[in-house]
C-alpha cells in the first residue's frame, strides 16, 4: 500500500472513532463470547451502575443480572451476519429509591457482524417506556368511556388529600355514606386485600403531581363488606394562578366499575414486571414493592422478611451442559419455588442465578421455615434439560426487620451476608441473619451439589 494510500485508512479510522466517541447512542464491539473491544463513552456510562467487580470487560457478565437472555439470542441465531434483536427492552430497576415507580429501561440491538464479531448499541428509552405507559392506560380509560355507559363516583379532594365532597354515585358504587367519607384518604374505598400490594394515599397524588394524572386499578370495598374491581383516575386541579409552580387546589378522583379482564394496560403490566426467562417477577417489580411493604410494615409495627437464594455451582451446570441446561434449571427452580408460597409474597429474579423471596407480615423465623421448604423442594425436584436430567440443590440466607435493618438496601444486605455463610458452610441449606448457626438442618436428603443422569 501507497505511503497516502495508508494515511487515508489511518484518516478514516480517525473519523470512525470520532463518530463512536461522539454519537448519543452507546456503542460497544464485542467478540462471540461477550469480551469488549471497544467501548464508546455513552456505553460506559449506561453500565457503569451495573458492572460487576471484575469490572467491564465482558458485555454478557454484565448484563447477566438484568438480561441474561441476551447471551442466548446471540447463541441461537444462525445466519452469519444481521440484527440479533432490535431495541430489546432491559428493565434495569428504580431510577432512583424516591420514584420507585419509575424504572430505568435500557434499548438494546444487537448485530452479528461476522463470525466472532458483534456490536452492541445501547439507548436510555425510560423517558420514552414511561409515556407509553401512561398513555396505553389513558387509552384503556378513555376506550372504556365510549364503550361503556357505566356511571362515575366523583370524589374532590383538598391540598392535603382529604375527601371534601363526593357526588351521589359514590353511594351508589361503594355503599359508603357521606359522614363515612368526608374527611378521610383515598384508601377508604379500598378493600383489604392481601394478595396485591395497594399503593398508599399520598404516592398516588404524588404521581397524579407528578404527571398531571394517576390512573389505576384494583379491588374497592362496599358497605355491605363485599368488594369490586374498580379503575381510578386522580387528577390535579390547579390553583387559581394556575401558572407552573403554584400551588393546587386540591384532587379529583374518578371511580369506576370494571372487569378485570378489560384493562387493556394489564398485559403491559406483565410485560414490566415479569422476567423473561424464568416468569418469576423481575427486579425493577421487586424493589418497588419491597420499598412499598418496608413503609407498611414500619408504619404499622408489622414483621416483614427476606429470602436471597442462589443455586449452587450453577456454572458448572453451563459449562457441562450448556446455557440452555442452564436457563431450564432456573426455569425449573422459579416455577417450583413459586408454588410453595403465598399470593402476598413477591418471588423474583434479581441476578443470574440469585432469587429474592418478599414476605410480608413474616418474621424471622417463619422466614426460615418458608426457606427450608423452599431448599428442600428444589434438592428433590428433577430438571429435564436437552441432553440430561439434572438435580441441582440452593442455598439460602433470611433476614428480617429490625432496629439495625430498616430498609430495604440494608435488609437485603442481612440477608445476602446470610446466603454468603451458607455458600461456606457447605451449600444446600438455609442460614438466618445474625446467627452462626445454621436454622433448619437440612432433612435426611443427600448433600447434592450437582449431579446428571443419562445424557
Amino acid at each position: 500500500m501507497s505511503a497516502d494510500g495508508a494515511t487515508e485508512l489511518e484518516d478514516a479510522y480517525e473519523e470512525l472513532l470520532r463518530f463512536v466517541y461522539a454519537t448519543p447512542v452507546g456503542l460497544l464491539e464485542l467478540d462471540a463470547s461477550g469480551a469488549i473491544g471497544i467501548a464508546n463513552p455513552v456505553a460506559m456510562q449506561l453500565l457503569l451502575q451495573f458492572v460487576p467487580p471484575e469490572g467491564l470487560t465482558n458485555f454478557f457478565s454484565v448484563m447477566e443480572v438484568l438480561a441474561p437472555e441476551l447471551r442466548n439470542l446471540v447463541d441461537g441465531f444462525r445466519p452469519a451476519a444481521g440484527i440479533v434483536c432490535e431495541n430489546h427492552r432491559i428493565f434495569a430497576g428504580p431510577a432512583s429509591r424516591r420514584e420507585a415507580a419509575e424504572s430505568k429501561v435500557l434499548g438494546c440491538t444487537l448485530v452479528k457482524l461476522g463470525p466472532n464479531r458483534l456490536m452492541a448499541a445501547l439507548l436510555d428509552i425510560s423517558v420514552q417506556i414511561a409515556q407509553e405507559r401512561r398513555l396505553n392506560e389513558a387509552e384503556a380509560w378513555f376506550s372504556s368511556l365510549i364503550d361503556d355507559s357505566n356511571d362515575f363516583a366523583v370524589v374532590m379532594l383538598d391540598a392535603a388529600g382529604r375527601i371534601s365532597a363526593a357526588n351521589d354515585s359514590v353511594l351508589q358504587q361503594t355503599g359508603l355514606t357521606e359522614r363515612d367519607t368526608i374527611g378521610q384518604q383515598l384508601d377508604i374505598f379500598e378493600a383489604d386485600d392481601l394478595c396485591s400490594s395497594r399503593t398508599p394515599p399520598a404516592e398516588k397524588l404524588a404521581a397524579a403531581r407528578r404527571n398531571g394524572w394517576h390512573l389505576e386499578e384494583g379491588w374497592h370495598k362496599t358497605g355491605n363488606g363485599g368488594r369490586y374491581w374498580c379503575q381510578m383516575l386522580v387528577t390535579v386541579r390547579a390553583g387559581a394562578e394556575e401558572s407552573p409552580g403554584s400551588p393546587i387546589a386540591g384532587y379529583t378522583a374518578i371511580l369506576r366499575r370494571a372487569q378485570q379482564h378489560q384493562f387493556n394496560s394489564a398485559n403491559l403490566k406483565q410485560l414490566l414486571t415479569t422476567d423473561h426467562l424464568t416468569g418469576a417477577r423481575n427486579r425493577a417489580h421487586f424493589f418497588e414493592v419491597a420499598e412499598r411493604e418496608c413503609l407498611r410494615a414500619i408504619r404499622f409495627g408489622q414483621p416483614l422478611s427476606v429470602i436471597m437464594l442462589d443455586v449452587d455451582h450453577f456454572k458448572h451446570v453451563n459449562d457441562r451442559h450448556g446455557h440452555p441446561a442452564g436457563d431450564e434449571t432456573l426455569k425449573t427452580l422459579a416455577q417450583a419455588c413459586s408454588r410453595l408460597i403465598r399470593n402476598s409474597d413477591v418471588f423474583a429474579r434479581v441476578g443470574g442465578e440469585e432469587f429474592a423471596v418478599l414476605l410480608p407480615a413474616t418474621d424471622l423465623q417463619s422466614a426460615a421455615e418458608t426457606a427450608e421448604k423452599l431448599r428442600a423442594c428444589v434438592a428433590a425436584t428433577e430438571i429435564r434439560a436437552a441432553n440430561a436430567t439434572l438435580q441441582c440443590t440452593i442455598s439460602l440466607g433470611c433476614a428480617a426487620l429490625n432496629a439495625e435493618a430498616r430498609d430495604i438496601p440494608t435488609l437485603l444486605a442481612a440477608a445476602d451476608a446470610a446466603l454468603y455463610k451458607a455458600k461456606h458452610s457447605g451449600r444446600n441449606r438455609v442460614v438466618v441473619a445474625n446467627t452462626r448457626q445454621t436454622i433448619l438442618e437440612p432433612v435426611s436428603i443427600p448433600t447434592l451439589e450437582l449431579s446428571a443422569k443419562g445424557g
